[in-house]
């Protein structure tokens, strides 16, 4: 399955971690869906979270994610006995709108039919799609929840009208209704130790085969491991259908199944707030620039703060070498405090945010504070650079009461925020200063140092300026 096509629909069947987990809900405008298993216990998730995740698929068990393979179409035989009902009343709502008639036939009206908001002659289906939605919210909510009929929008009449055309009354039900897939009565428990032995051995200590070769080490798996007994295994089409529907199509690579395998400390993170994760990271800064002593064209580093949660830069610093871990901790120190107005700044940079004056925040640290957020980091996400694991990092880790939690080796999504941002100042600044030597040497130009005509400390200033003027006065737009 590829990773446009998880199912998020509420109704559907996922596979999380091993387990499975039916989407309860959706709330788009927050970005995060609500997930039940079937001991009850409930957790909310977000569209990112369960898109990056390694180990979720969509599940083979509903009807919304086995559609594209192959099942049989579902019918009123698929539904409980106690669903029938409600169905059928969903489906009478639902003639109602399309025809004015709730036996769908307006030769067989039943009394008081066609009602005046739902007369086919007068309104239009938009019109009794809409009347439709106000009738069924007026309704009692405990009767409505009863009858499966509360949280019933226009877009979900539009849903069942097409579900009805295409599979008749059934259309009207929810998938969670329907039964659960037959499964395969071939995959016997010796045939399952030996999909899951290949599994396991093809995952993580051979190198990538195709489903052919798998086939050949589960019959030899099963000849060395049951020796004598008849055991039938099943044929190739069934293997490789099992082997999608248990593990997903497979086209991770090799290395990045290993580093995904590897214990995590504390798991996913789940970020809710400004301030609980920042990404720290360090590229060469793609344009040159000229020390203050000779005045050569010379690279100098460029070290990025980025609130995972908002996407604002909340520090940056220049070095003329590598980085330091005194670097990074300047950086730190940058990122709880903030950022002084500067002389040629107007007053469209000065400290915007609602919620807490300019006034008082300038009462409070002595001067006027430019447009950039700051605050206490929680966590601090790094790559495994030896400049974010030195002592003197530690130290300063417990002295601000934060923690640095490194990305996942070989995972750089983990922190793939920051690199994205590299991108955008790439492309939205530094192209268009002098010295730019472009994303490698084969896009270089023959002395791209004869334009290098800034300092360090203006560079600082450019970068500065840009970040508070465009760049988050873009994010305050954006949000």
């Amino acid at each position: 399955m590829s990773a446009g096509a998880l199912d998020l629909a509420p109704g559907a069947a996922l596979v999380l971690d091993a387990s499975e987990w039916l989407v309860e809900r959706q709330e788009p405008h927050l970005g995060r869906v609500h997930l039940m298993n079937r001991a009850g216990v409930r957790q909310c998730v977000s569209f990112r979270f369960l898109l990056n995740h390694p180990q979720c698929r969509s599940s083979s068990l509903t009807s919304s994610s086995g559609a594209n393979r192959g099942r049989q179409e579902m019918t009123l035989k698929d539904l409980k006995p106690e669903k029938v009902p409600l169905v059928q009343l969903r489906f009478e709502h639902l003639m109602e709108v399309f025809c004015g008639f709730r036996s769908g036939d307006p030769l067989h009206p039943r009394p008081g039919e066609p009602r005046p908001e739902y007369h086919p002659d007068r309104t239009t289906v938009s019109e009794r799609r809409q009347a439709k939605v106000a009738e069924l919210e007026a309704m009692d909510p405990a009767a409505a929840k009863l009858l499966a009929l509360d949280r019933v929008g226009v877009r979900t009449l539009e849903r069942w009208e097409r579900k009805r055309r295409r599979f008749g009354v059934i259309g009207c039900a929810d998938d969670r209704w329907l039964r659960e897939s037959g499964r395969h009565p071939s995959i016997s428990e010796e045939i399952r130790e030996a999909i899951l032995a290949v599994r396991e051995e093809t995952r993580l200590h051979r190198s990538r085969v195709d489903a052919r070769t798998r086939e050949t080490m589960i019959h030899r798996y099963v000849r060395e491991t049951f020796p004598g007994q008849e055991i039938k295994v099943p044929s190739y089409d069934t293997l490789r259908r099992v082997w999608h529907e248990w593990f997903g199509p497979g086209r991770g690579r090799q290395r990045y199944e290993r580093s995904a395998s590897l214990p995590e400390k504390d798991g996913h993170v789940l970020v809710t707030r400004p301030g609980q994760v920042v990404a720290l990271d360090t590229t060469i800064l793609p344009v040159m620039v000229r020390e203050g002593v000779f005045g050569d064209p010379v690279r100098v580093h460029l070290t990025l703060a980025l609130d995972v949660y908002t996407h604002s830069i909340c520090a940056f610093r220049l070095t003329l070498v590598s980085d330091t871990s005194v670097d990074v901790a300047m950086v730190l120190r940058d990122v709880m405090l903030p950022l002084p107005m500067r002389a040629d700044w107007d007053g469209e940079m000065e400290w915007p945010y609602p919620g807490l004056p300019a006034a008082v925040v300038a009462e409070f640290v002595g001067h006027r504070v430019a447009a950039l957020p700051f605050f206490a980091p929680e966590t601090v996400t790094t790559d495994h650079g030896s400049v974010y694991r030195n002592h003197h990092l530690v130290e300063v880790q417990e002295v601000i009461g934060c923690r640095v939690l490194p990305a996942r080796v070989l995972r750089p999504q983990d922190k793939q925020a920051v690199e994205r941002v590299f991108g955008s100042i790439r492309s939205l600044l530094f192209e268009h200063l002098p010295g730019y030597t472009g994303i490698d040497t084969a896009d270089r130009g023959a002395e791209p140092e004869r334009d290098g005509t800034l300092t360090i400390d203006a560079m600082e200033h450019v970068i500065a300026t840009w970040v508070v003027k465009v760049f988050t006065d873009r994010d305050l737009c954006c949000s």
